[in-house]
């Protein structure tokens, strides 16, 4: 009788060891099919498939040529690679519009000379976001940034690095009030 009981021990182990592979796969199957509306930047994107970004106008005093086109585009290309949308042209479930406001250049600091040390580029931009789906989530706001850069370079020396840091930030911010809900 002991015997017995020896073996269903035997034959219920491999049972226990598949019992404990099933029940791992079934938990990571829930988790990845219950955050199936997020990704992993962390944005919702809810019941949304496309997403459409107007072209931001420069309507500020200063113009710098072409700030207005490359703004779009990064903002395109960054919602594009943090999400799982489309973008579209037209009738987006999730558009982006609005306009640069304001661009300036400034003195930040003064040298011993009463001369500036250095200048700060300020850029803000008026952003309208519209969710086909979610209209509560609608908005408009202003965003900005700044980078600060030696007064003794001109603007054309340090304007990629500038607009490089500039756009990701106001970008991004833009995409965490949108789909972040920061």
């Amino acid at each position: 009788m002991k015997d017995l009981v020896f073996i269903k021990k035997i034959v219920s182990l491999p049972e226990i060891f598949s019992l404990k592979k099933w029940i791992l796969f079934l938990s990571i199957a829930i988790l990845f099919t219950s955050c199936g509306i997020y990704n992993f930047t962390g944005g919702s994107t809810g019941q949304a498939k496309t997403f459409q970004v107007n072209f931001f106008q420069n309507k500020a005093q200063l113009v710098e040529p072409g700030m207005d086109r490359d703004f779009t585009f990064y903002l395109q290309d960054l919602i594009n690679n943090q999400t799982n949308l489309s973008l579209t042209d037209r009738n987006g479930d999730l558009v982006y519009e609005g306009e640069i406001t304001n661009f300036t250049i400034s003195p930040m600091a003064a040298n011993s000379q009463q001369q500036a040390a250095q200048n700060r580029l300020s850029v803000t931009i008026n952003v309208r976001f519209s969710n086909v789906f979610e209209p509560e989530k609608d908005f408009e706001k202003q965003f900005s940034h700044y980078y600060d850069f030696p007064a003794n370079l001109q603007l054309s020396a340090v304007k990629s690095n500038a607009f490089e840091e500039i756009f990701e930030r106001i970008a991004q911010d833009i995409f965490n009030a949108s789909l972040a809900n920061w």
